[in-house]
């Protein structure tokens, strides 16, 4: 080792060490400091890729951890150690010394380390959401994360000793991994290097160009900034504010963003730089301190009533807190003015808690909830963040499971999940026909749990068919409906091949084959469904000669495949049908408007209104149940009970403003008051009664069930396109019940 590399590991070591003094108690300083000393002994022989030597790299690690993300002692050592086990012999005896010197935190944050390093990152651009997700699930605890961004952030510090290939990678991480972590933990100055080291290894000219034109219209810029600030200054001095007032220029790769999404010119970026004013302010004082500082600054400079942001008043969902005006400054060049307090700026720039939004996109689901919890602990002034460090353990993604197909595709599952379930992620056929594979290249059975990382590959057969007791360990709701689709097709086949039996036999038999016959049938054997008893002959489970015998002894019936007028007098009775409408030209049971009359009412499973298709089904109690032709239970009774439908129709308009209940199934985007939106639409709507309204919420989408009251079949239709053509609704469809 050369004197140049021992003075700069020196140089490296009392930094640490200085920073360590200053931040921690003695014995934490000193747990360290023997970190320090057992990672120097580990890795002083050995060198990165790039060349630079191992010990190097960790002392680098653990200043960015400690100084620039200010994480507590654990995540220091861990730093420190973070290579250490990778030149051990036996890494698990060295893992348990490790957890009798530093703790189990330590260990916890290697083991996380090293899960992710071993992680296949060749399709990190297509599925670069899943693998953030996975790192989450893999790490179990957020300091892994924070550690591996400081990582990151040395490795693209040191990018320009590094091979090509190795350069490309590294920047293709950063930039679909460690960035948006970055932004998402609210790590505002290492996201911005992070980007700005992205853009200068994949877009070389453009970043230099940019830094060049920075360069250059520096001095303009320092020149514009003191004309600008000095009025503003000496009214500040005079109320009496203690303040800082500084310009804060974009970083390079936000201006490029810009150029690109814009389609604009370096010269036309107009907003390359804001002049940013900071307080010392007591918390209960800091709104009225903020106002006092716009009217200052605006008493000056003509300000653009259209560009005023008040993030005071009412903060940012992401706790972010800032004035906002832009003002005409100094040759009629317009400038941002952001007024804020230390503890605003504080938040804002090195929190865990605020700039993903502020820059950002929309966050998602459970990732946002759990960033707002971490974000809540590191707001309270009174809490020690890293005291709370534990309730941050990454538990959002506890019931996802992620899984690697043979060419390195990631794949995500239900927690739980066995190798059949990933067969049928593959493709439905690939399922039916899975009679094993391999998981981490160990052969397993279809019944085998995944694990989180687990490469996979599926062997299939193709006299392999599913079972009915797939569905006893299958999880997925995409591989249990397929299953089921797939026996319901056997069943299928074989209920065709089972009712040709019957048929041929009927026929040699010489007895009509019809539906009364084979109700008469299923009733005897206690089937359901036609289906069933048919795939039970084709399966030789019913003896054909069984149901020749049964048929033999039974009495002779008449076989009514749709109920006629003198068919009612028996099923009901005479006295019954007189008090019924019937249509005798083709013996239609007619409804009308007054269904006062017991012995026909409208079923409540489908809810018929005046207009539907419809028809009548005699019951035993109850006399007859008027259905729409759509009704989900139509099939059934058109196949077991034929003899017992009833041809129906209604007579002519509703003059008796009579309503029938309808059922709505609503889906929108999930905006402010869109369910009183919807309610009041529906009310406005003339002869439209609301009977009940139910809407849940999640991931931006509402979706619920509106019952109302309509006069007939064309209200409902009007009152539906009405509503699909209101402002945020997706879908309206019409439900049964």
């Amino acid at each position: 080792m050369t004197n140049k590399n021992e003075l700069y590991i020196h140089q490296l070591e009392e930094q640490l060490k200085s920073y360590c003094i200053s931040k921690f108690k003695e014995e934490e300083v000193d747990k360290i400091e023997k970190a320090r000393l057992l990672a120097s002994s580990i890795l002083k022989n050995h060198k990165l890729p790039d060349g630079e030597p191992c010990y190097t790299h960790s002392l680098g690690v653990a200043l960015i951890a400690g100084k620039e993300m200010g994480l507590a002692s654990d995540s220091i050592i861990a730093s420190l150690l973070h290579n250490t086990a990778t030149f051990q012999e036996d890494s698990n005896k060295y893992l348990a010394q490790v957890l009798t010197d530093y703790g189990e935190t330590v260990v916890v944050i290697l083991k996380g380390l090293t899960k992710i390093n071993s992680l296949d990152k060749d399709n990190i651009a297509i599925q670069s959401d899943n693998f953030r997700r996975l790192m989450m699930t893999l790490s179990g605890d957020i300091r892994v994360i924070l550690v591996k961004i400081a990582d990151q952030l040395r490795d693209m510090r040191n990018l320009h000793f590094f091979p090509v290939e190795k350069k490309l990678s590294f920047a293709h991480e950063t930039n679909y991994l460690y960035a948006p972590f970055a932004h998402r933990l609210g790590l505002y100055k290492i996201n911005s290097e992070l980007q700005d080291l992205w853009l200068k290894t994949i877009h070389f000219k453009d970043y230099d160009f940019i830094d060049k034109n920075l360069e250059k219209t520096g001095s303009f810029r320092e020149n514009f900034v003191s004309e600008f600030v000095k009025p503003i200054e000496e009214k500040l001095k005079i109320k009496g504010f203690n303040f800082e007032m500084k310009a804060r220029t974009k970083s390079i790769y936000s201006i490029w963003n810009k150029i690109q999404k814009k389609k604009v010119d370096f010269e036309d970026v107009h907003d390359i730089f804001a002049i940013r004013v900071i307080l010392e302010s007591q918390q209960q004082e800091e709104k009225s301190n903020c106002w006092q500082v716009f009217s200052i600054v605006t008493e000056h400079y003509q300000t653009n009533p259209n560009r005023l942001r008040d993030w005071i008043s009412i903060p940012k969902s992401n706790g972010y807190e800032s004035l906002h005006t832009t003002v005409l400054g100094p040759g009629n060049r317009w400038v941002e003015v952001q007024i804020r307090t230390e503890r605003m700026n504080d938040t804002a720039e090195n929190g865990l808690a605020a700039h993903w939004r502020y820059k950002g996109g929309k966050e998602s689901g459970s990732f946002d909830d759990w960033l707002k919890s971490v974000r809540e602990i590191l707001e309270n002034p009174d809490l020690n963040p890293f005291d709370f460090i534990d309730e941050f353990k990454t538990n959002v993604y506890e019931d996802e499971l992620f899984v690697f197909t043979p060419k390195g595709d990631l794949k995500k599952l239900r927690a739980g999940a066995t190798l059949l379930d990933f067969a049928y992620e593959i493709h439905s056929q690939v399922g039916d026909q899975c009679v094993g594979g391999l998981v981490n290249g160990k052969k397993v059975s279809i019944k085998h749990q995944l694990q989180n990382g687990d490469h996979i590959s599926i062997e299939t057969s193709k006299s392999q068919k599913p079972k009915m007791d797939w569905l006893d360990f299958a999880v997925t709701t995409k591989a249990k409906s397929r299953i089921r689709v797939s026996l319901n097709e056997e069943q299928r086949k074989l209920a065709e091949q089972g009712k040709e039996i019957v048929k041929r036999k009927f026929k040699n038999w010489k007895i009509d084959y019809n539906d009364r016959i084979i109700q008469e049938i299923l009733d005897h054997y206690k089937f359901k469904l036609s289906k069933d008893f048919y795939a039970k002959i084709a399966e030789d489970k019913i003896d054909i000669l069984d149901i020749k015998n049964f048929i033999t002894h039974k009495e002779e019936k008449t076989n009514h495949p749709t109920s006629t007028l003198s068919d009612l007098e028996s099923l009901i009775g005479d006295d019954m049908i007189e008090d019924l409408n019937i249509d005798s030209s083709d013996d239609f049971l007619v409804i009308d408007n007054n269904l006062t009359n017991v012995v026909h009412k409208l079923s409540k499973c489908c809810n018929p209104i005046l207009g539907d298709d419809i028809f009548g089904f005699v019951t035993i109690n109850d006399g007859i149940k008027i259905h729409r032709q759509t009704c989900p239970n139509a099939p059934q009774m058109f196949e077991r009970y034929p003899y017992r439908i009833l041809k129906a129709k209604w007579r002519g308009e509703n003059t008796t403003n009579k309503s029938f209940q309808a059922t709505l199934h609503i889906t929108g985007i999930d905006q402010t008051n869109i369910v009183g939106d919807i309610s009041q639409l529906v009310s406005k709507e003339a002869g439209v009664q609301i009977r009940s309204i139910s809407f849940d919420s999640g991931n931006g989408q509402i979706e619920g069930i509106i019952k109302v009251f309509v006069h007939d079949l064309g209200h409902l239709r009007f009152l539906m396109q009405k509503l699909k053509n209101a402002k945020g609704i997706n879908s309206v469809s019409r439900s049964d019940g």
